[in-house]
């Protein structure tokens, strides 16, 4: 059985790229498993950020300082700019608009969106969508004649 720890991002038997990929391909969609249902509070926010810089900071390693020569971690920042995709928090959100587009287009001859929001007039259960989350549900509802 094949164990893949905290240690193996740090090993340097494996290359950069195939860590990224290991990250990308088995750890994200477990951490990330149902986030399209999930209400997150910025210290939720917070933690996952702190998760993805632990391990990225595990596949990419320290830095040596140009200027003193000593070695360092590297800074959020630095980590974005390594890490070509977008971070934890983003992908969240974004699965969350995509998956409310798609209860929205059900309509209510499905029922799904009646049980997801509760009751659409008063406004119930509908979870921290923000700003954004309203305009993008309200252009949906409207183009799709869904009605909220």
């Amino acid at each position: 059985m094949l164990f893949f720890g905290a240690e193996s991002f740090v090993s340097r038997l494996l290359s950069k790229n195939l860590k990224i990929k290991i990250y990308s391909i088995i750890i994200l969609p477990v951490v990330l498993y149902e986030c399209e249902t999930w209400s997150l509070a910025l210290r939720e926010e917070r933690k996952l950020k702190e998760f993805e810089n632990m391990v990225l900071r595990g596949i990419f390693g320290p830095r040596r300082d140009e200027v003193t020569g000593e070695w360092r971690r590297l800074h959020d920042a630095e980590l974005n700019d390594l890490y070509t995709s977008s971070n934890i928090v983003r992908v969240i959100k974004s699965r969350r608009m995509r998956w409310a587009g798609h209860v929205a287009r059900m309509g209510e001859e499905r029922g799904c969106i009646g049980s997801w929001c509760g009751n659409r007039r008063e406004r119930e259960h509908w979870g921290d969508l923000g700003v954004d989350g309203w305009i993008i549900l309200g252009w949906i509802s409207s183009s799709w004649d869904v009605g909220m």
